[in-house]
């Protein structure tokens, strides 16, 4: 597979995992990464560390397993230098909800900044930083305050 399509396939496979609530395969889908916020307060590294910031911080329905949540990753831009073995990427995400007291909606929108280089004869995501920029009612989805 081509390191474009293995990169944005990365992306994408982060937006599934945290629609289905599988916080152990966030973490070894980021178990390379350093993953930061805009802010820079929030910067966490290995996938244990990366699983239980997803416990903390979102919502699980018993009736599911999952948050309810799609995530949905649009409008890559994606440079790769296979030479020197590096790959950058900015991507636009929109995080639709819907619960039994919540009708469809997005609820919070934002843009990503990822690395990405090669690891054990495959591309790993080396850097996750998200940055949110418009925030609808998240009091369904997370488990804490979150600010654009």
């Amino acid at each position: 597979m081509d390191p474009s399509t293995r990169i944005t396939n990365l992306l994408y496979t982060y937006g599934g995992l945290v629609d289905a609530g599988d916080f152990a395969g966030i973490g070894r889908l980021l178990a390379h990464a350093r993953v930061s916020d805009a802010s820079g307060r929030l910067e966490i590294r290995g996938a244990d560390a990366v699983r239980q910031l997803y416990e903390r911080t979102t919502r699980i329905y018993p009736e599911t397993g999952t948050p309810r949540t799609k995530h949905v990753i649009t409008n890559p831009i994606l440079e790769v230098d296979e030479a020197a073995g590096s790959a950058r990427c900015t991507s636009q995400y929109v995080v639709y909800q819907q619960t039994d007291t919540l009708p469809l909606q997005p609820i919070v929108s934002g843009h990503y900044e990822h690395e990405f280089a090669p690891v054990d004869d495959d591309w790993r995501i080396t850097s996750h930083r998200f940055f949110v920029d418009q925030v609808g009612d998240v009091s369904q989805h997370l488990l804490i305050e979150i600010q654009p």
